[in-house]
């Protein structure tokens, strides 16, 4: 059965770096390299936003406003892996992220924060960020 699941989060202080994993198995209908993926986040009693988004082939990826210059996203094909680089954290970056994946033919990301738009959702993996 194929799942997206993350890793990578954690306690961390203001200030400090994060990368966070997801990891993509089971996939038998198509390769996930031909799955655009996409990372959200969602802070307690706030909307879940979307943070970045990356295309199967990894050539075209997008971020956030709100994160952009702190946050990078990068994919690594033989590992079936993306990832997401964190950056200077602030305490508002703490939150449940969340990696999402959608089959795509053509090569194209999502930003959208709709879980429903997306074909798999992982469980989410929590970053707290100390002062």
């Amino acid at each position: 059965q194929a799942q997206v699941a993350e890793s990578g989060g954690g306690l961390v202080q203001a200030g400090d770096s994060l990368r966070l994993s997801c990891v993509g198995s089971g996939f038998t209908f198509a390769p996930f390299s031909r799955y655009t993926v996409s990372w959200i986040r969602q802070a307690p009693g706030k909307d879940r936003e979307f943070v970045a988004a990356i295309s199967g082939s990894g050539h075209s990826s997008t971020t956030a406003d709100s994160v952009k210059g702190r946050f990078a996203i990068s994919r690594v094909k033989e590992k079936n892996a993306v990832y997401l680089q964190i950056n200077s954290l602030r305490p508002d970056d703490a939150a449940v992220y969340y990696c999402a994946a959608r089959y795509y033919h053509s090569d194209y990301y999502l930003t959208t924060p709709l879980q429903q738009e997306y074909d798999y959702w992982g469980r989410g993996t929590q970053v707290t960020v100390g002062q």
